[in-house]
């Protein structure tokens, strides 16, 4: 089975995905780009789609934070000593 197919043939919602904060940067990451493969074929009911633009959303902070977090890490790791 093709990676579009999977993609199509699994539909998220925001009850079947669980808790994003717990989630790895690339769980989260995984997960936002089947959102958009699945937004992107336009053939969703409205209310759908608006819970998927939501999750998305809310995985893009996430994946954010995370980035975020990892660039401190490697400013702290590559700054030289004061």
């Amino acid at each position: 089975m093709s990676k579009k197919q999977e993609t199509k043939d699994k539909k998220f919602s925001t009850s079947d995905t669980g808790n994003i904060a717990e989630l790895s940067f690339e769980s989260a990451y995984h997960e936002l780009e089947q959102l958009v493969a699945q937004m992107e074929q336009g053939d969703l009911p409205l209310e759908q789609a608006l819970e998927l633009h939501t999750r998305g959303q809310q995985l893009a902070a996430h994946c954010a934070q995370h980035l975020d977090q990892a660039e401190l890490r490697v400013k702290k790791i590559t700054s030289p000593p004061a």
